[in-house]
């Protein structure tokens, strides 16, 4: 009897130490973060028609730039990217299999598709597409 004591303490202890150093099992915060591949600074790569600056931290997102003065001389609002989002201002968020998730209103529950590119350490780009039109931001500062 003392020996079955004394192995399911040397399982136990070992489950635990097993579990501190691989960082632990992830907790539900985990799993509603931002992908750390996302996280940073995100500056429009080639401003033109429209550009902004994504700040995403880990669970949240602040949109600046974007604005409507462009959509007023052009026409199709539906091609300005993050254009129902207020701006400046961090929201909640999260991402999962290629698509940001931003907590706004009545934000669409499919999320908004991505695809970010990576070369070495020092150059991300990030791309989404806003009716057609792709927008694509590059990394220029990570948290």
């Amino acid at each position: 009897m003392k020996n079955h004591k004394t192995f399911t303490f040397c399982i136990f202890l070992l489950s635990a130490i097993f579990t501190s150093s691989c960082g632990g099992f992830p907790s539900s915060d985990d799993v509603n973060s931002f992908h750390k591949n996302l996280r940073g600074t995100w500056v429009s790569n080639a401003p033109g028609l429209y550009s902004g600056t994504l700040i995403i931290g880990t669970y949240t997102i602040t949109i600046d730039g974007y604005e409507e003065d462009w959509t007023s001389l052009v026409g199709d609002d539906s091609k300005r990217p993050f254009k129902d989002f207020p701006k400046g201002v961090p929201l909640k968020g999260h991402s999962e299999e290629g698509k940001i998730f931003i907590k706004y209103g009545s934000t669409d529950p499919e999320g908004i598709p991505y695809y970010i590119y990576t070369e070495g350490k020092n150059f991300k780009l990030l791309e989404f597409s806003f009716g057609g039109r792709k927008e694509i931001l590059q990394c220029t500062a990570e948290p």
